[in-house]
């Protein structure tokens, strides 16, 4: 989980900014962005199929 201290007279642009990064570092939001939807397990191998392919064709 992400948490910042915030600093006395320090802007509130200068506190999202060190939140924005510190959740970029901790995966946060590329962790939501794949959970957002869920896939049952056969479209989930539907899908890693057409990327191996995709991947191997260089396309």
């Amino acid at each position: 989980m992400a948490s910042i201290k915030v600093r006395e007279n320090e802007p509130f642009e200068n506190v999202l900014k060190r939140f924005k990064k510190q959740c970029e570092k901790a995966g946060i939001l590329t962790e939501i962005r794949r959970r957002e939807h869920y896939d049952k397990p056969s479209v989930r191998r539907k899908k890693k199929i057409l990327a191996a392919r995709k991947k191997r064709s260089g396309i």
